[in-house]
């Protein structure tokens, strides 16, 4: 039985960066005559494009948080999909920089489709793909572990209270199935794609389990292999940090990134741009839509965020890469 999220806050100080929002939001279905997608195979085929064809154009997807028909209509938008949900961008890149699921209203129904279009755009010999976000590891540790209290280092807390006060819903727990949860739990963490450096967080804290992109991918899902909640909320925590990049020092810490990883230019959700630049208090924003138009550049041109602030009335950025000089 699921409690409320101020009965399970009562257990103890939670770590920052925690932001209470609204539950139980209804789940919209879809448009008139657009089905509802099917889940795939967790491992879909390897594209078809890595074997030497040509790559076609790059895009990159921010936080999408439920927001299912926003995200449709983006990429609708940018000629990725049709009416129907399907892919038509031939060999085409798509990146999805992770935070799927929480505060809006289909979360499910976001992974369902990015699943769908991962086998659809392969077979084409292009691609879409995931990164691993913070509500990834916050949905697996409430999924996996519920109730279970873990060392938060503020006191008692566990993940099924973490996910209630960051806008988990229940529709999304009760239609959440097995491979749903493999599926996330196998999503890489970073990536590299013509110079652009893939994160989802704004965070350094990426450093701590490796020196190369394939060493922090591998620490990171081997560690939720071990099904330890102690261990999956450690890298929760990590991967809520924010605004490593933003003040005094950030172009230095992207830098370091870079120079660790590769890439001219780190790319990444996580932080919405109306908090990243300070108009808003909190994730969840305040009075009056943000005005979002697009990705913002920071840090010495280092940096590009991604994340629209979709959860306050903003906007679900999918953008092509490179962006205009």
């Amino acid at each position: 039985m699921w409690h409320n999220a101020s009965a399970m806050g009562a257990t103890g100080p939670l770590p920052d960066g925690y932001t209470p929002t609204q539950r139980d939001l209804p789940v919209v279905g879809p448009a008139a005559g657009v089905p509802i997608p099917t889940p795939t195979l967790v491992d879909t085929p390897s594209p078809l494009g890595s074997s030497g064809g040509e790559q076609g154009p790059l895009y990159v997807v921010g936080d999408v948080h439920g927001y299912l028909d926003e995200l449709r209509a983006a990429l609708l938008n940018q000629g990725l999909i049709d009416t129907e949900d399907h892919w038509i961008a031939g060999n085409a890149r798509l990146w999805f920089l992770g935070d799927f699921t929480d505060r809006g209203p289909d979360g499910v129904g976001v992974i369902d489709l990015v699943m769908q279009l991962s086998a659809e755009a392969a077979a084409a010999g292009g691609y879409c793909k995931a990164l691993m976000g913070n509500h990834e590891l916050l949905l697996i540790g409430a999924k996996r572990f519920g109730d279970t209290p873990v060392s938060s280092g503020a006191g008692t807390a566990s993940f099924k209270a973490a996910w209630l006060l960051n806008g988990g819903q229940h529709s999304d727990m009760e239609r959440l199935q097995d491979h749903h949860v493999q599926w996330m739990s196998r999503l890489d963490a970073m990536a590299l794609a013509d110079d652009h450096l893939l994160v989802h967080s704004d965070t350094t804290a990426y450093r701590e389990y490796g020196d190369t992109i394939t060493d922090v991918n591998d620490a990171i899902t081997e560690a939720l292999t071990h099904h330890d909640a102690d261990e999956t909320w450690d890298l929760f925590r990590k991967f809520t940090k924010r605004f490593a990049f933003r003040d005094e020092g950030g172009a230095a810490a992207v830098r370091e990134m870079l120079d660790t990883y590769g890439g001219r230019r780190l790319v990444h959700g996580h932080s919405p741009i109306p908090y990243l630049l300070g108009e808003v208090g909190s994730e969840d924003g305040g009075d009056g839509a943000p005005q979002v138009h697009g990705p913002h550049v920071y840090a010495d041109s280092l940096a590009v965020a991604m994340d629209g602030g979709v959860t306050m009335a903003g906007k679900l950025l999918v953008t092509q890469l490179p962006l205009p000089a």
